[in-house]
């Protein structure tokens, strides 16, 4: 592992003696944590502490319009949540700690739908989905409250879906890192044909693990079914950052990839998919 030199002056007597500091250049991978519609940040902060264990730099969030501003939930956008996400994200590349080449999304459903559409707009290596949800295209602006009234999202759900007819998918045909898709066997919000969509629009994916998670429904309302996620999201977490520490970038490459990040930054979301 490279190391940095640190010439240190260190106290004694009054005086000071020469000293160096040697540390490892290398950054740690980052994971941002981005919940479901009607969630939390506190719904991940168990895992993230967890995940941290691994040897990352862990973020979550409460997106608008939940958690301390829920008054918004009847106005807040999917445009106004993505930003959310966007917001959180470049914070957690300009972490000195962070490794901007080794970025991992987490989402579940409404949170996993956002953090596919953000690897279009942000670099990423990991994408690990749970139960994500899909939207019509149209209507970005409007409040994500409306969409359930205007959308027949029942109708719209049930199809398998190019990848091209749909911004979340789009993104995820485009994804190049290791995807984690995972899927409750009684989930009543996501059907299965969701869980296919995003499946079938992973072609160009390093690597692609399903799982389904037996009993479970959306919201993992059971312990075991909490208990089970959890295993899974850290097991395949251990895999991905073992394999990362022995194909580390150098720390040039590093800093020419956070250069590239703080670059994005002045980009615009694309207001329609």
């Amino acid at each position: 592992m490279p190391s940095h030199d640190h010439p240190i002056s260190i106290p004694v007597d009054g005086g000071t003696i020469a000293g160096t500091l040697v540390t490892p250049t290398t950054r740690l991978p980052g994971v941002l944590f981005v919940h479901g519609w009607g969630g939390s940040q506190q719904q991940y902060l168990a895992r993230a502490r967890k995940i941290a264990r691994l040897g990352c730099v862990c973020m979550t969030l409460d997106l608008r319009g939940h958690a301390g501003t829920s008054p918004q939930q009847e106005t807040v956008s999917r445009e106004d949540n993505l930003r959310d996400v966007l917001a959180a994200y470049d914070e957690l590349v300009s972490h000195e700690q962070v490794d901007p080449t080794s970025i991992a999304l987490v989402g579940s459903s409404y949170g996993g739908y956002l953090a596919t559409i953000l690897t279009a707009l942000r670099p990423a290596k990991w994408l690990a989905l749970r139960a994500p949800a899909l939207y019509m295209d149209r209507d970005w602006d409007k409040p994500k409250r409306q969409l359930h009234k205007g959308q027949d999202l029942h109708a719209y759900r049930q199809r398998i879906l190019p990848a091209d007819d749909n911004r979340a998918l789009r993104a995820c045909a485009a994804f190049e890192g290791d995807i984690l898709l995972v899927e409750s066997e009684h989930d009543q919000v996501i059907p299965h044909p969701v869980i296919v969509s995003y499946r079938e629009a992973a072609k160009q994916a390093r690597s692609l693990t399903y799982r389904m998670l037996e009993e479970a429904d959306h919201g993992l309302t059971d312990d075991a079914s909490q208990r089970a996620y959890t295993s899974l999201l850290v097991d395949w977490m251990q895999e991905m950052v073992i394999s990362a520490v022995s194909d580390m970038p150098s720390k040039r490459e590093q800093d020419k990839t956070r250069k590239k990040a703080r670059e994005g930054e002045r980009e615009q979301p694309e207001g329609e998919g």
